[in-house]
Protein backbone atom coordinates (compact mmCIF):
# COMPACT_ATOMS: atom_id res chain seq x y z
CA UNK A 1 0.00 0.00 0.00
CA UNK A 2 1.41 3.34 -1.07
CA UNK A 3 1.70 6.13 1.46
CA UNK A 4 -1.45 8.24 1.77
CA UNK A 5 -0.96 11.65 0.15
CA UNK A 6 -3.08 14.59 -0.93
CA UNK A 7 -2.82 13.28 -4.46
CA UNK A 8 -4.04 9.72 -3.88
CA UNK A 9 -6.48 10.26 -0.96
CA UNK A 10 -9.46 10.47 -3.33
CA UNK A 11 -8.50 7.18 -5.00
CA UNK A 12 -8.10 5.48 -1.63
CA UNK A 13 -11.51 6.77 -0.59
CA UNK A 14 -13.14 5.40 -3.73
CA UNK A 15 -11.57 1.98 -3.09
CA UNK A 16 -12.89 2.08 0.48
CA UNK A 17 -16.35 2.97 -0.79
CA UNK A 18 -16.36 0.24 -3.44
CA UNK A 19 -15.20 -2.52 -1.06
CA UNK A 20 -17.67 -1.59 1.69
CA UNK A 21 -20.47 -1.19 -0.86
CA UNK A 22 -20.03 -4.77 -2.08
CA UNK A 23 -19.81 -6.15 1.47
CA UNK A 24 -22.98 -4.32 2.47
CA UNK A 25 -24.84 -5.73 -0.51
CA UNK A 26 -24.25 -9.20 0.93
CA UNK A 27 -25.34 -8.13 4.42
CA UNK A 28 -28.44 -6.44 2.99
CA UNK A 29 -29.36 -9.48 0.92
CA UNK A 30 -28.73 -12.32 3.37
CA UNK A 31 -29.77 -11.01 6.79
CA UNK A 32 -33.42 -10.76 7.79
CA UNK A 33 -35.36 -7.57 8.37
CA UNK A 34 -35.36 -6.17 11.89
CA UNK A 35 -38.65 -5.35 13.56
CA UNK A 36 -38.45 -1.68 12.50
CA UNK A 37 -37.67 -2.50 8.88
CA UNK A 38 -40.45 -5.08 8.65
CA UNK A 39 -42.87 -2.64 10.26
CA UNK A 40 -42.03 0.00 7.64
CA UNK A 41 -42.34 -2.47 4.74
CA UNK A 42 -46.08 -1.93 4.09
CA UNK A 43 -45.42 1.74 3.33
CA UNK A 44 -43.43 0.81 0.21
CA UNK A 45 -46.44 -0.93 -1.31
CA UNK A 46 -48.88 1.82 -0.25
CA UNK A 47 -47.19 5.01 -1.41
CA UNK A 48 -48.66 8.03 0.35
CA UNK A 49 -47.91 11.74 0.69
CA UNK A 50 -46.31 10.97 4.05
CA UNK A 51 -46.58 8.57 6.98
CA UNK A 52 -47.32 8.49 10.69
CA UNK A 53 -43.80 7.76 11.95
CA UNK A 54 -41.58 9.35 9.32
CA UNK A 55 -41.52 11.54 6.22
CA UNK A 56 -41.96 9.63 2.96
CA UNK A 57 -38.68 9.68 1.02
CA UNK A 58 -37.22 6.35 2.14
CA UNK A 59 -40.59 4.67 1.50
CA UNK A 60 -40.68 6.14 -2.00
CA UNK A 61 -37.09 5.13 -2.79
CA UNK A 62 -37.56 1.55 -1.62
CA UNK A 63 -40.93 1.44 -3.37
CA UNK A 64 -39.08 2.10 -6.62
CA UNK A 65 -36.30 -0.32 -5.67
CA UNK A 66 -38.62 -3.29 -5.11
CA UNK A 67 -40.09 -2.68 -8.57
CA UNK A 68 -36.59 -3.20 -9.95
CA UNK A 69 -35.12 -5.88 -7.66
CA UNK A 70 -38.31 -7.55 -6.49
CA UNK A 71 -39.90 -7.86 -3.06
CA UNK A 72 -36.71 -9.02 -1.36
CA UNK A 73 -34.50 -7.91 1.51
CA UNK A 74 -32.02 -6.44 -0.95
CA UNK A 75 -34.82 -4.76 -2.86
CA UNK A 76 -35.91 -2.89 0.26
CA UNK A 77 -32.40 -2.07 1.44
CA UNK A 78 -30.59 -1.25 -1.80
CA UNK A 79 -31.32 2.52 -1.64
CA UNK A 80 -29.74 2.66 1.84
CA UNK A 81 -26.59 0.86 0.69
CA UNK A 82 -26.27 3.07 -2.39
CA UNK A 83 -26.93 6.31 -0.52
CA UNK A 84 -24.39 5.49 2.15
CA UNK A 85 -21.74 5.04 -0.52
CA UNK A 86 -22.59 8.58 -1.61
CA UNK A 87 -22.54 9.75 2.01
CA UNK A 88 -18.99 8.43 2.43
CA UNK A 89 -17.86 10.36 -0.65
CA UNK A 90 -19.56 13.56 0.47
CA UNK A 91 -17.91 13.28 3.88
CA UNK A 92 -14.55 12.99 2.14
CA UNK A 93 -15.26 15.91 -0.19
CA UNK A 94 -16.44 18.24 2.58
CA UNK A 95 -13.55 17.34 4.90
CA UNK A 96 -11.12 17.92 2.02
CA UNK A 97 -12.64 21.37 1.59
CA UNK A 98 -12.50 22.23 5.29
CA UNK A 99 -9.19 20.58 6.19
CA UNK A 100 -7.34 18.44 3.63
CA UNK A 101 -7.81 15.34 1.47
CA UNK A 102 -5.97 12.99 3.83
CA UNK A 103 -8.28 14.07 6.65
CA UNK A 104 -11.21 13.37 4.34
CA UNK A 105 -10.05 9.79 3.81
CA UNK A 106 -9.65 9.18 7.54
CA UNK A 107 -13.06 10.73 8.24
CA UNK A 108 -14.63 8.26 5.81
CA UNK A 109 -12.68 5.39 7.39
CA UNK A 110 -13.87 6.23 10.91
CA UNK A 111 -17.49 6.55 9.79
CA UNK A 112 -17.32 3.16 8.11
CA UNK A 113 -15.88 1.64 11.29
CA UNK A 114 -18.47 3.12 13.62
CA UNK A 115 -21.11 0.54 14.56
CA UNK A 116 -24.21 2.70 14.13
CA UNK A 117 -23.12 3.95 10.73
CA UNK A 118 -21.53 0.92 9.11
CA UNK A 119 -24.60 -1.35 9.34
CA UNK A 120 -27.68 0.27 10.92
CA UNK A 121 -27.55 3.40 8.78
CA UNK A 122 -25.67 1.98 5.80
CA UNK A 123 -27.65 -1.25 5.32
CA UNK A 124 -31.05 -1.12 6.94
CA UNK A 125 -34.36 0.02 5.48
CA UNK A 126 -34.67 3.12 7.64
CA UNK A 127 -35.02 6.89 7.04
CA UNK A 128 -31.48 7.56 8.27
CA UNK A 129 -29.64 6.70 5.04
CA UNK A 130 -31.35 9.39 2.91
CA UNK A 131 -31.16 11.82 5.85
CA UNK A 132 -27.37 11.45 6.12
CA UNK A 133 -26.87 11.73 2.38
CA UNK A 134 -28.97 14.84 1.88
CA UNK A 135 -27.72 16.35 5.14
CA UNK A 136 -24.16 16.20 3.77
CA UNK A 137 -25.28 17.18 0.26
CA UNK A 138 -26.80 20.40 1.64
CA UNK A 139 -23.68 20.94 3.78
CA UNK A 140 -21.52 20.53 0.68
CA UNK A 141 -23.31 23.37 -1.13
CA UNK A 142 -23.29 25.53 2.00
CA UNK A 143 -19.52 25.00 2.29
CA UNK A 144 -19.10 26.04 -1.33
CA UNK A 145 -20.91 29.27 -0.50
CA UNK A 146 -19.52 30.19 2.89
CA UNK A 147 -15.94 29.02 2.36
CA UNK A 148 -15.58 30.43 -1.14
CA UNK A 149 -12.47 32.56 -1.72
CA UNK A 150 -12.90 33.12 -5.44
CA UNK A 151 -12.91 36.73 -6.59
CA UNK A 152 -14.37 39.85 -5.03
CA UNK A 153 -17.16 39.59 -2.48
CA UNK A 154 -19.63 41.59 -4.59
CA UNK A 155 -19.07 39.31 -7.55
CA UNK A 156 -19.58 36.24 -5.38
CA UNK A 157 -22.82 37.56 -3.92
CA UNK A 158 -24.38 38.42 -7.25
CA UNK A 159 -23.04 35.67 -9.50
CA UNK A 160 -25.14 33.02 -11.17
CA UNK A 161 -23.06 30.38 -9.41
CA UNK A 162 -24.09 31.79 -6.04
CA UNK A 163 -27.77 31.56 -6.95
CA UNK A 164 -27.26 28.03 -8.24
CA UNK A 165 -25.62 27.01 -4.96
CA UNK A 166 -28.42 28.50 -2.84
CA UNK A 167 -31.03 26.78 -4.98
CA UNK A 168 -29.24 23.45 -4.70
CA UNK A 169 -28.94 23.99 -0.95
CA UNK A 170 -32.70 24.42 -0.80
CA UNK A 171 -33.30 21.30 -2.90
CA UNK A 172 -31.04 19.17 -0.71
CA UNK A 173 -32.53 20.58 2.48
CA UNK A 174 -35.96 19.82 1.04
CA UNK A 175 -34.99 16.22 0.35
CA UNK A 176 -33.51 15.98 3.85
CA UNK A 177 -36.86 17.24 5.19
CA UNK A 178 -38.57 14.44 3.28
CA UNK A 179 -36.17 12.03 5.00
CA UNK A 180 -36.40 12.95 8.69
CA UNK A 181 -37.27 15.93 10.86
CA UNK A 182 -33.63 16.41 11.94
CA UNK A 183 -33.20 18.99 9.18
CA UNK A 184 -34.22 21.68 11.68
CA UNK A 185 -30.78 21.34 13.26
CA UNK A 186 -29.11 22.29 9.96
CA UNK A 187 -31.10 25.52 9.79
CA UNK A 188 -30.30 26.37 13.40
CA UNK A 189 -26.65 25.35 13.13
CA UNK A 190 -25.96 27.35 9.95
CA UNK A 191 -27.72 30.39 11.42
CA UNK A 192 -25.56 30.18 14.55
CA UNK A 193 -22.42 29.71 12.45
CA UNK A 194 -23.17 32.77 10.31
CA UNK A 195 -24.34 34.85 13.28
CA UNK A 196 -21.18 34.18 15.27
CA UNK A 197 -18.79 34.94 12.37
CA UNK A 198 -18.71 38.66 11.66
CA UNK A 199 -17.33 38.32 8.12
CA UNK A 200 -20.23 36.04 7.16
CA UNK A 201 -23.15 38.01 8.58
CA UNK A 202 -23.68 39.76 5.26
CA UNK A 203 -25.38 36.55 4.10
CA UNK A 204 -28.23 37.31 6.50
CA UNK A 205 -29.17 40.23 4.20
CA UNK A 206 -28.77 38.25 1.00
CA UNK A 207 -31.96 36.76 -0.52
CA UNK A 208 -30.22 33.45 -1.24
CA UNK A 209 -30.70 31.83 2.20
CA UNK A 210 -34.38 32.75 2.20
CA UNK A 211 -34.87 31.32 -1.28
CA UNK A 212 -33.31 28.09 0.04
CA UNK A 213 -35.73 28.11 2.97
CA UNK A 214 -38.67 28.68 0.61
CA UNK A 215 -37.58 25.78 -1.60
CA UNK A 216 -37.29 23.58 1.50
CA UNK A 217 -40.83 24.44 2.54
CA UNK A 218 -42.10 23.64 -0.96
CA UNK A 219 -40.41 20.24 -0.82
CA UNK A 220 -41.95 19.67 2.61
CA UNK A 221 -45.46 20.05 1.16
CA UNK A 222 -46.21 16.27 1.11
CA UNK A 223 -45.44 16.04 4.84
CA UNK A 224 -47.50 19.13 5.65
CA UNK A 225 -50.40 18.02 3.44
CA UNK A 226 -50.58 14.53 4.95
CA UNK A 227 -50.45 15.90 8.48
CA UNK A 228 -53.08 18.52 7.70
CA UNK A 229 -55.43 15.76 6.57
CA UNK A 230 -54.62 13.50 9.53
CA UNK A 231 -54.91 15.83 12.51
CA UNK A 232 -51.14 16.54 12.49
CA UNK A 233 -50.68 13.01 13.80
CA UNK A 234 -47.01 12.66 12.86
CA UNK A 235 -46.00 15.96 14.47
CA UNK A 236 -48.01 15.19 17.60
CA UNK A 237 -46.46 11.73 17.87
CA UNK A 238 -42.87 12.91 17.42
CA UNK A 239 -43.41 15.92 19.64
CA UNK A 240 -44.87 13.77 22.41
CA UNK A 241 -41.58 11.92 22.64
CA UNK A 242 -40.02 15.03 24.17
CA UNK A 243 -42.30 14.67 27.21
CA UNK A 244 -43.15 11.85 29.58
CA UNK A 245 -46.92 12.33 29.49
CA UNK A 246 -46.80 12.17 33.28
CA UNK A 247 -45.86 14.51 36.07
CA UNK A 248 -42.59 16.23 35.20
CA UNK A 249 -39.59 14.69 36.90
CA UNK A 250 -35.91 14.32 36.18
CA UNK A 251 -34.66 10.83 35.29
CA UNK A 252 -30.89 10.75 35.46
CA UNK A 253 -30.98 7.02 34.72
CA UNK A 254 -32.46 7.81 31.27
CA UNK A 255 -29.83 10.51 30.78
CA UNK A 256 -26.86 8.27 31.58
CA UNK A 257 -28.43 5.43 29.61
CA UNK A 258 -28.50 7.76 26.59
CA UNK A 259 -24.84 8.71 26.98
CA UNK A 260 -23.81 5.09 27.45
CA UNK A 261 -25.93 4.01 24.49
CA UNK A 262 -24.40 6.62 22.22
CA UNK A 263 -20.91 5.50 23.23
CA UNK A 264 -21.82 1.87 22.60
CA UNK A 265 -23.49 2.55 19.24
CA UNK A 266 -20.54 4.64 18.06
CA UNK A 267 -18.06 2.24 19.76
CA UNK A 268 -16.49 3.61 22.97
CA UNK A 269 -12.96 3.96 21.54
CA UNK A 270 -14.38 6.01 18.66
CA UNK A 271 -16.88 7.93 20.80
CA UNK A 272 -14.22 9.26 23.22
CA UNK A 273 -11.97 10.90 20.57
CA UNK A 274 -15.09 12.12 18.75
CA UNK A 275 -16.29 13.91 21.90
CA UNK A 276 -12.78 15.28 22.30
CA UNK A 277 -13.11 16.81 18.84
CA UNK A 278 -16.40 18.39 19.90
CA UNK A 279 -14.53 20.11 22.71
CA UNK A 280 -11.68 21.14 20.39
CA UNK A 281 -14.15 22.51 17.89
CA UNK A 282 -15.68 24.62 20.65
CA UNK A 283 -12.28 25.89 21.78
CA UNK A 284 -11.12 26.68 18.22
CA UNK A 285 -14.43 28.03 16.90
CA UNK A 286 -13.33 31.69 17.12
CA UNK A 287 -10.00 31.05 15.41
CA UNK A 288 -11.04 28.65 12.66
CA UNK A 289 -14.10 28.78 10.42
CA UNK A 290 -13.77 25.04 9.80
CA UNK A 291 -13.94 24.21 13.50
CA UNK A 292 -16.71 26.74 14.05
CA UNK A 293 -18.79 25.19 11.28
CA UNK A 294 -18.38 21.62 12.51
CA UNK A 295 -19.11 22.73 16.08
CA UNK A 296 -22.43 24.40 15.29
CA UNK A 297 -23.59 21.65 12.95
CA UNK A 298 -22.77 18.93 15.48
CA UNK A 299 -23.58 20.35 18.90
CA UNK A 300 -27.31 20.90 18.45
CA UNK A 301 -28.56 17.36 17.64
CA UNK A 302 -26.15 15.79 20.14
CA UNK A 303 -27.09 18.08 23.03
CA UNK A 304 -30.82 18.24 22.27
CA UNK A 305 -31.44 14.50 22.04
CA UNK A 306 -29.25 13.88 25.07
CA UNK A 307 -30.57 16.60 27.39
CA UNK A 308 -34.20 15.79 26.61
CA UNK A 309 -33.68 12.31 28.10
CA UNK A 310 -33.54 13.96 31.52
CA UNK A 311 -37.34 14.05 31.42
CA UNK A 312 -38.36 12.06 28.32
CA UNK A 313 -37.87 8.33 27.86
CA UNK A 314 -36.41 8.06 24.37
CA UNK A 315 -35.71 4.41 25.10
CA UNK A 316 -32.99 3.02 22.84
CA UNK A 317 -33.00 5.61 20.06
CA UNK A 318 -29.31 6.34 20.46
CA UNK A 319 -28.92 6.93 16.72
CA UNK A 320 -30.88 10.19 16.80
CA UNK A 321 -27.64 12.05 17.60
CA UNK A 322 -25.88 10.47 14.61
CA UNK A 323 -25.89 13.52 12.25
CA UNK A 324 -23.98 15.48 14.88
CA UNK A 325 -21.37 12.78 15.29
CA UNK A 326 -21.04 12.54 11.51
CA UNK A 327 -20.02 16.20 11.42
CA UNK A 328 -17.39 15.55 14.09
CA UNK A 329 -15.75 12.85 11.98
CA UNK A 330 -14.35 15.73 9.90
CA UNK A 331 -12.13 17.28 12.59
CA UNK A 332 -11.44 13.75 13.90
CA UNK A 333 -10.10 12.82 10.46
CA UNK A 334 -7.87 15.91 10.57
CA UNK A 335 -6.63 14.95 14.06
CA UNK A 336 -5.82 11.43 12.83
CA UNK A 337 -3.93 12.84 9.84
CA UNK A 338 -1.89 15.19 12.04
CA UNK A 339 -0.85 12.41 14.42
CA UNK A 340 0.08 10.01 11.64
CA UNK A 341 2.01 12.74 9.81
CA UNK A 342 3.71 13.69 13.06
CA UNK A 343 4.91 10.12 13.49
CA UNK A 344 6.64 9.00 16.66
CA UNK A 345 4.72 7.56 19.58
CA UNK A 346 1.49 9.45 18.72
CA UNK A 347 1.58 8.22 15.15
CA UNK A 348 2.18 4.59 16.14
CA UNK A 349 -0.59 4.76 18.74
CA UNK A 350 -3.02 6.16 16.20
CA UNK A 351 -2.20 3.43 13.69
CA UNK A 352 -2.71 0.75 16.34
CA UNK A 353 -6.04 2.35 17.28
CA UNK A 354 -7.13 2.30 13.63
CA UNK A 355 -6.07 -1.32 13.15
CA UNK A 356 -7.86 -2.39 16.33
CA UNK A 357 -11.03 -0.54 15.30
CA UNK A 358 -10.98 -2.09 11.85
CA UNK A 359 -10.43 -5.61 13.19
CA UNK A 360 -13.11 -5.24 15.85
CA UNK A 361 -15.72 -3.91 13.44
CA UNK A 362 -15.04 -6.47 10.71
CA UNK A 363 -14.91 -9.43 13.09
CA UNK A 364 -17.94 -8.34 15.11
CA UNK A 365 -20.09 -7.68 12.05
CA UNK A 366 -18.98 -10.97 10.55
CA UNK A 367 -19.74 -12.99 13.68
CA UNK A 368 -23.09 -11.28 14.35
CA UNK A 369 -24.21 -11.59 10.74
CA UNK A 370 -23.22 -15.25 10.60
CA UNK A 371 -24.97 -15.94 13.89
CA UNK A 372 -28.07 -14.03 12.81
CA UNK A 373 -28.37 -16.23 9.74
CA UNK A 374 -27.32 -19.57 11.25
CA UNK A 375 -27.82 -19.21 15.02
CA UNK A 376 -24.48 -20.97 15.54
CA UNK A 377 -23.97 -19.40 18.97
CA UNK A 378 -26.93 -21.35 20.31
CA UNK A 379 -25.04 -24.51 19.42
CA UNK A 380 -21.45 -23.58 20.25
CA UNK A 381 -21.43 -20.36 22.29
CA UNK A 382 -21.83 -19.90 26.06
CA UNK A 383 -25.58 -19.75 26.77
CA UNK A 384 -25.19 -17.39 29.74
CA UNK A 385 -24.44 -14.50 27.36
CA UNK A 386 -27.92 -14.69 25.85
CA UNK A 387 -29.54 -14.94 29.27
CA UNK A 388 -27.47 -12.08 30.64
CA UNK A 389 -28.57 -9.65 27.96
CA UNK A 390 -32.09 -10.98 27.44
CA UNK A 391 -33.75 -12.13 30.63
CA UNK A 392 -36.40 -14.37 29.07
CA UNK A 393 -33.66 -16.48 27.47
CA UNK A 394 -34.79 -15.56 23.96
CA UNK A 395 -31.85 -14.68 21.73
CA UNK A 396 -32.47 -11.03 20.71
CA UNK A 397 -30.84 -11.63 17.33
CA UNK A 398 -33.88 -13.76 16.43
CA UNK A 399 -35.59 -10.45 15.69
CA UNK A 400 -33.15 -10.07 12.81
CA UNK A 401 -34.38 -13.09 10.86
CA UNK A 402 -37.50 -13.25 8.74
CA UNK A 403 -40.36 -15.15 10.38
CA UNK A 404 -40.98 -17.28 7.30
CA UNK A 405 -42.55 -19.97 9.49
CA UNK A 406 -45.61 -17.71 9.73
CA UNK A 407 -46.11 -17.96 5.98
CA UNK A 408 -45.51 -21.72 6.08
CA UNK A 409 -48.28 -22.11 8.64
CA UNK A 410 -50.67 -19.86 6.67
CA UNK A 411 -50.06 -21.92 3.53
CA UNK A 412 -50.46 -25.22 5.36
CA UNK A 413 -53.80 -24.20 6.90
CA UNK A 414 -55.11 -22.61 3.71
CA UNK A 415 -55.37 -19.21 5.37
CA UNK A 416 -53.22 -17.43 2.80
CA UNK A 417 -55.63 -18.02 -0.07
CA UNK A 418 -58.77 -17.58 2.02
CA UNK A 419 -60.10 -14.10 1.22
CA UNK A 420 -62.35 -14.25 4.28
CA UNK A 421 -59.34 -14.19 6.62
CA UNK A 422 -57.08 -11.31 7.62
CA UNK A 423 -54.21 -11.17 10.12
CA UNK A 424 -53.84 -9.33 13.39
CA UNK A 425 -51.67 -8.84 16.47
CA UNK A 426 -51.79 -6.87 19.73
CA UNK A 427 -48.35 -5.29 19.18
CA UNK A 428 -47.31 -2.76 16.52
CA UNK A 429 -43.82 -4.19 16.12
CA UNK A 430 -45.16 -7.69 15.46
CA UNK A 431 -47.40 -6.37 12.64
CA UNK A 432 -44.30 -5.87 10.55
CA UNK A 433 -42.86 -9.33 11.10
CA UNK A 434 -46.22 -10.85 10.14
CA UNK A 435 -46.70 -8.52 7.19
CA UNK A 436 -43.22 -9.19 5.77
CA UNK A 437 -43.59 -12.94 6.21
CA UNK A 438 -46.85 -12.81 4.24
CA UNK A 439 -45.35 -10.29 1.76
CA UNK A 440 -48.30 -7.94 2.16
CA UNK A 441 -50.85 -10.49 0.91
CA UNK A 442 -53.09 -10.00 3.95
CA UNK A 443 -54.41 -6.94 5.74
CA UNK A 444 -52.83 -6.74 9.19
CA UNK A 445 -54.73 -5.05 12.01
CA UNK A 446 -53.07 -3.97 15.23
CA UNK A 447 -55.36 -4.45 18.24
CA UNK A 448 -53.68 -1.89 20.45
CA UNK A 449 -53.86 1.68 21.71
CA UNK A 450 -50.54 2.16 19.88
CA UNK A 451 -50.85 0.80 16.31
CA UNK A 452 -48.72 3.59 14.82
CA UNK A 453 -48.56 3.61 11.02
CA UNK A 454 -50.49 0.33 10.77
CA UNK A 455 -53.70 2.25 11.50
CA UNK A 456 -53.35 4.17 8.23
CA UNK A 457 -52.48 1.27 5.92
CA UNK A 458 -55.45 -1.08 6.44
CA UNK A 459 -59.09 0.03 6.63
CA UNK A 460 -60.79 -2.12 9.30
CA UNK A 461 -64.25 -1.21 7.99
CA UNK A 462 -63.60 -3.34 4.89
CA UNK A 463 -62.90 -6.37 7.10
CA UNK A 464 -66.12 -6.44 9.13
CA UNK A 465 -67.66 -9.91 9.27
CA UNK A 466 -64.41 -11.65 8.32
CA UNK A 467 -62.33 -14.01 10.43
CA UNK A 468 -58.82 -13.27 11.63
CA UNK A 469 -55.66 -15.11 12.55
CA UNK A 470 -54.23 -13.16 15.48
CA UNK A 471 -50.59 -13.81 16.36
CA UNK A 472 -49.07 -12.80 19.68
CA UNK A 473 -45.82 -13.21 21.56
CA UNK A 474 -46.58 -13.88 25.22
CA UNK A 475 -49.39 -11.27 25.18
CA UNK A 476 -52.32 -13.24 26.61
CA UNK A 477 -53.53 -10.29 28.70
CA UNK A 478 -53.63 -8.07 25.62
CA UNK A 479 -55.45 -10.74 23.63
CA UNK A 480 -58.09 -10.99 26.35
CA UNK A 481 -58.53 -7.22 26.75
CA UNK A 482 -57.93 -5.87 23.24
CA UNK A 483 -58.74 -8.68 20.79
CA UNK A 484 -61.63 -10.74 22.15
CA UNK A 485 -64.14 -7.84 22.34
CA UNK A 486 -63.95 -7.50 18.52
CA UNK A 487 -64.93 -11.09 17.66
CA UNK A 488 -67.73 -13.54 18.31
CA UNK A 489 -65.23 -16.15 19.46
CA UNK A 490 -61.48 -16.55 19.91
CA UNK A 491 -59.89 -20.00 19.93
CA UNK A 492 -56.21 -20.62 20.62
CA UNK A 493 -54.45 -22.94 18.16
CA UNK A 494 -51.02 -24.62 18.33
CA UNK A 495 -48.12 -22.16 18.39
CA UNK A 496 -46.06 -21.16 15.38
CA UNK A 497 -42.46 -22.18 16.01
CA UNK A 498 -39.83 -19.82 14.63
CA UNK A 499 -36.97 -22.04 13.56
CA UNK A 500 -33.42 -20.95 12.79
CA UNK A 501 -31.06 -23.51 11.28
CA UNK A 502 -33.09 -26.43 12.58
CA UNK A 503 -33.50 -25.07 16.11
CA UNK A 504 -36.79 -23.77 17.59
CA UNK A 505 -35.94 -20.41 19.11
CA UNK A 506 -39.27 -18.64 19.53
CA UNK A 507 -42.92 -19.55 20.03
CA UNK A 508 -45.71 -17.32 18.71
CA UNK A 509 -49.23 -17.86 19.98
CA UNK A 510 -51.97 -18.27 17.35
CA UNK A 511 -55.67 -17.49 17.74
CA UNK A 512 -58.49 -18.14 15.29
CA UNK A 513 -60.99 -15.31 15.68
CA UNK A 514 -64.44 -15.46 14.06
CA UNK A 515 -66.61 -12.62 12.72
CA UNK A 516 -64.83 -9.31 13.24
CA UNK A 517 -67.12 -6.53 14.55
CA UNK A 518 -67.06 -3.35 16.58
CA UNK A 519 -66.38 -3.83 20.27
CA UNK A 520 -69.39 -3.60 22.58
CA UNK A 521 -67.05 -2.06 25.14
CA UNK A 522 -66.27 1.63 24.68
CA UNK A 523 -62.58 1.87 23.75
CA UNK A 524 -61.89 5.42 22.65
CA UNK A 525 -58.26 4.84 23.57
CA UNK A 526 -57.95 2.43 20.64
CA UNK A 527 -57.58 3.88 17.12
CA UNK A 528 -59.26 0.72 15.79
CA UNK A 529 -62.41 1.47 17.81
CA UNK A 530 -62.42 5.05 16.53
CA UNK A 531 -62.03 3.94 12.91
CA UNK A 532 -64.94 1.53 13.18
CA UNK A 533 -67.02 4.48 14.42
CA UNK A 534 -66.08 6.47 11.33
CA UNK A 535 -63.54 8.67 13.14
CA UNK A 536 -59.86 9.28 12.32
CA UNK A 537 -57.56 6.95 14.28
CA UNK A 538 -55.80 9.81 16.08
CA UNK A 539 -56.92 13.28 17.16
CA UNK A 540 -60.39 14.71 17.46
Amino acid sequence: MKKLTEGNAASYTLVLILVTFVLRLFIAAYTGLGIGEAYYFRGTTHLEWSYFDQPPLFFWLSGISIKIFGLTNLGLRFPAVLLFAGTSWLLFAITRKLFNARAGFWAAVVMNLSAVFTVAIACWFQPDAPLMFFWLASVYFIIELLFNNRGEEKVIRSSGRTWFLWIMTGVCLGLATLSKYHVLFIFAGVFMFIGTNKELRHWLWHPGPYVAVLITIIFAFPVLWWNYNNNWASFVFQGSRAGTGKKFAFHFDWFFRSIGGQALWLLPWIWVPTIRELYRSFVNRLMSKAYSFTFWLSILPIVFFTVVTLWADLQYHFHWQAPGYMMLFMPLGFAIDKKITQGGLAGRGTRRWLRFSACFTVITIGVLSFHMVTGFWQYYGPKWIVKEFHGDNVDPTIQGIDYDDIRTRFEKEGWLENKNIFAGTPRWWLTGKIDWALKGQKDVICFSFDPRNTAFLSDPNTLLGKDAIVIAQENQASVDADVKPYFDSVKQLPDIEIIRHGRVELHLQVYYCTKFHQSAQQRNDMPLYRQLNGLPPFGN
